[in-house]
């Protein structure tokens, strides 16, 4: 195994949760709707690289300043 650069958390309102799941370059959680799946993938092998996935042709890829870029772009605060 090589170095932990990353650790992994999971909760849900069942309070189930696994934390510290360690990571030396990426990690994915996928959830699962009906028969659908989205998926949050995060890398840190040198920039910090987020992918977003809402079924097969729903995709977002970028830096974590770009997801930041998008999220303040598109969504208002109230």
């Amino acid at each position: 195994m090589g170095e932990i650069r990353m650790t992994g958390e999971i909760r849900t309102d069942y309070d189930c949760e696994a934390t510290g799941l360690p990571a030396e370059r990426w990690g994915e959680a996928v959830f699962k709707v009906g028969d659908e799946e989205l998926v949050l993938e995060v890398s840190v092998e040198e920039n910090v690289i987020v992918a977003i996935m809402a079924g097969e042709d729903a995709v977002w890829k970028g830096t974590l300043d770009g997801l930041k870029q998008l999220l303040k772009s598109e969504i208002k605060a109230r």
